[in-house]
C-alpha cells in the first residue's frame, strides 16, 4: 500500500504476481479510502487477510498527514497479524512502474511536494537510484535534469523545468509490491517502514502563544 501521494492505492501480490489491485486519486481523502481499497482487493482475490504473509508499504517522501496513514495502517496490520512490515521509498516504485511502461534511463522521478516544491531522484534504470531522495524547486534542479525524462505528477505540474514530462504521474501498489516482492526474493534488504518526510510538516505550533490554565 501506498499513501505518500495523492493516490490511494492497495495491491496483493501472490510473490509471482499481482492478483488485484485498487488506486483511488484524492489528496484529502487518504484515511477514508484506504481500508475500504483493502477490502475489494481482498474480495477480488478471494482471500481474507489472514493470507498475508508480509506488508509493504511506501514510506515517502511525501506530505505528513497522508504518509503517515498508510504507514500507521501497515504497522497495525503488521502487528494484527504477526507478519514483518517492510519499507520501500515511494519514488522507487514509480521508477520501477515507469519502466513497465518503457521508460528505460537515466530518468528522474519527482512528485508534488506542495510549496511550489518536488520530491525528485534520479535514476540510472528503473531499479537503480542515484543519490538519495530530495526536495527542491524545480527552477533551482532543472539545468541538473535537462535532457532527461522526468516521470511523475511533479514533472506535469511544472513543463518549463521538466519538458520531457513522462507518465505514470502517481504510484500504483501493484508496481511497489512487485519490486518488494522482486527484491525480497534476491535477499536484498528493504527499508524500515518509517517516515521519509525530507522536511518539518506544515503543521508548527504557534510562536509566543499565550497559555492559559484554569485558576
Amino acid at each position: 500500500m501506498d499513501t505518500a501521494t495523492p493516490a490511494v492505492t492497495v495491491a496483493l501480490h501472490d510473490g509471482t504476481r499481482v492478483v488485484a489491485e485498487s488506486g483511488q486519486v484524492d489528496a484529502r481523502r487518504h484515511g477514508e479510502l484506504l481500508l475500504p481499497a483493502v477490502d475489494r482487493v481482498l474480495a477480488e482475490a478471494g482471500v481474507t487477510l489472514d493470507a498475508v504473509t508480509d506488508v509493504a508499504v511506501g514510506v515517502g517522501p511525501g506530505p505528513y498527514t497522508g504518509l503517515r496513514v498508510g504507514l500507521v495502517t501497515a504497522a497495525t496490520f503488521g502487528s494484527a497479524l504477526s507478519v514483518p512490515v517492510h519499507g520501500l521509498c515511494t519514488l522507487d516504485a514509480l521508477a520501477y512502474a515507469a519502466g513497465q511502461t518503457g521508460v528505460e534511463g537515466p530518468f528522474a522521478v519527482a512528485t508534488d511536494a506542495r510549496r511550489k516544491e518536488v520530491y525528485w531522484a534520479r535514476y540510472e534504470d528503473p531499479r537503480t537510484r542515484s543519490g538519495e531522495p530530495s526536495v527542491d524547486r524545480p527552477a533551482d534542479i532543472a539545468d541538473q535534469l535537462a535532457g532527461l525524462p522526468v516521470v511523475g505528477a511533479g514533472a506535469v505540474l511544472y513543463p518549463d523545468a521538466f519538458p520531457d514530462a513522462r507518465g505514470p504521474e502517481h504510484v500504483a501498489a501493484g508496481a511497489l509490491a512487485a519490486l518488494a516482492a522482486e527484491r525480497l526474493a534476491a535477499g536484498d534488504g528493504l527499508l524500515p517502514p518509517q517516515p521519509l518526510y525530507l522536511r518539518r510538516p506544515d503543521a508548527q505550533v504557534p510562536k509566543n502563544y499565550k497559555v492559559v490554565t484554569p485558576k
